[in-house]
């Protein structure tokens, strides 16, 4: 009687100590013998900032989708976000959003719901979520400098130590999920693989945030958002405040060329005045700044197109940012890549087989084409962008959802159209479906809001900081 050979131990590697990274590591764990991440920089042990992560600085939530998958790949996350102080808030009923076609009604009947924090705290909460799991582990402080293998199937990655040191890690399964900053392209190169298309869509849009102490308890209190309208004949501006831990605010301004914000502490908020509406200027008149300016001007929407490729080698995955990285204006870029992990953990699911990679990378394209469409489909209508512009098509597009976002302002039904995409819960497609057709063609049910929409109980706190 022969002898059962010994087990293998399968091994992965992820590139990126990221979200994404974190992800991709809950997404494979179950299907491999053990995970190291590989880190360029210090992972904290607790909701502290953490090297290479600038974006980390402007707000970030979680949508739907992003929220669902999630829970998904870590159950049990969504309630020790909100356990450590995160907020949960309901879609449009805790949101005073002015769109270029109004302000949307605060709907009574939630349809979604925002989960809201800093992106130090989500760090920290999904980090120390997988790296609890014995298979799981870290090696920081090193950074992936090259693939292992052939155009046929990788085998692992080249890593340098903070000494210099250069040293081989053999592994069945390579995921990058290094970020915007991903080498892949010139990797795939050195493996004899050519010909990826990429797009680079950029509106020139730079972000300037700051965390203030707010004047009013942040549980229930709304989001606060004013969005730039393409139409108009001046550099487009936007912002956003969002209630997050530690009864603080979380502010982010935009300014496209033209109207860009600055680091100075002291024209902070004369920009949030400049905006379309002034809510937001107004509302940080009573609050307390808890930090210095924050500007980022790394904006733009890359993709590459890694499935399109007529080669791609067994045994490597790039994940997240390192495949569509988003203008964070429309609050993506976190969900799409915790979907994009859902995505790779179900096509491991159905277990080895020859191009499981390949149908991996295809499966992480499905789900980053909404996000990027969404994301892109805006940038383009303003004159600013460079990379892409509208073409016939594209502005007819536009005209129809202009027209379906403000028949949204006193429709639910329309509302729940949009928000059904923007959550990441329906491709963009369902806006064209006979009832979202019907509601655009009838407007509006209800008369068009000419100010925000507070509740009763918010105007007397409001009412209370200038008493």
């Amino acid at each position: 009687m022969s002898e059962t050979p010994p087990h293998r131990p399968v091994h992965a590697v992820v590139v990126g100590g990221s979200i994404a990274g974190m992800l991709a590591a809950a997404a494979v764990k179950e299907h491999v013998d053990t995970v190291e991440i590989i880190e360029a920089h210090e992972l904290p042990e607790g909701p502290e900032p953490r090297t290479g992560v600038p974006q980390a600085a402007h707000i970030h939530f979680l949508q739907t989708g992003g929220v669902e998958a999630f829970e998904t790949l870590l159950p049990g996350s969504v309630d020790a976000l909100l356990a450590a102080g995160a907020h949960r808030i309901p879609v449009t009923t805790d949101m005073l959003i002015y769109s270029p076609e109004g302000w949307y009604r605060r709907w009574r009947r939630a349809t979604h719901h925002l989960i809201t924090a800093s992106r130090d705290l989500t760090d920290s909460v999904v980090r120390a979520l997988v790296l609890k799991d014995h298979r799981v582990g870290a090696r920081t402080h090193t950074k992936a400098v090259g693939l292992l293998g052939d155009r046929h199937r990788v085998t692992g990655v080249r890593v340098r130590g903070a000494d210099g040191t250069e040293t081989d890690i053999r592994a069945d399964l390579v995921v990058d999920a290094s970020g915007r900053g991903s080498r892949m392209p010139e990797w795939l190169t050195g493996l004899g693989i050519t010909g990826l298309t990429q797009d680079h869509i950029d509106s020139g849009l730079v972000y300037a945030s700051r965390f203030y102490r707010a004047p009013v308890p942040t549980q229930g209190w709304p989001v606060v958002g004013v969005q730039a309208d393409p139409s108009l004949p001046r550099p487009g501006n936007a912002g956003g405040i969002l209630p997050i831990e530690g009864e603080r605010w979380h502010v982010s301004l935009m300014g496209a060329p033209g109207g860009h914000p600055t680091r100075d502490a002291d024209a902070f908020e004369p920009f949030a005045r400049t905006l379309r509406h002034p809510i937001m200027a107004d509302l940080l008149r009573h609050a307390e700044p808890l930090s210095d300016v924050t500007v980022t001007h790394s904006t733009a929407n890359r993709r590459r197109y890694y499935e399109r490729l007529t080669v791609w080698p067994e045994a490597l995955v790039a994940l997240g940012d390192s495949v569509a990285a988003f203008n964070p204006l429309y609050g993506q870029g976190m969900s799409a890549a915790a979907q994009g992990a859902v995505a790779l953990r179900d096509v491991l699911s159905n277990g080895p087989a020859p191009g499981v990679a390949r149908r991996a990378q295809r499966a992480i394209a499905r789900r980053v084409d909404t996000a990027w469409a969404l994301s892109v489909g805006q940038d383009i209508h303003f004159p600013t962008t460079t990379g892409k512009r509208p073409n016939v098509a594209d502005r007819l597009l536009h005209r129809y959802v202009s027209r379906l976002s403000r028949t949204a302002t006193g429709s639910f039904h329309a509302a729940t159209a949009l928000t059904d995409v923007l959550a990441l819960q329906a491709t963009p497609p369902s806006l064209v479906r006979p009832g979202a057709l019907l509601s655009a063609l009838v407007g509006p049910l209800r008369p068009t809001l000419t100010e925000p929409q507070f509740t009763a109980a918010e105007r007397r706190l409001l009412e209370s900081l200038t008493s």
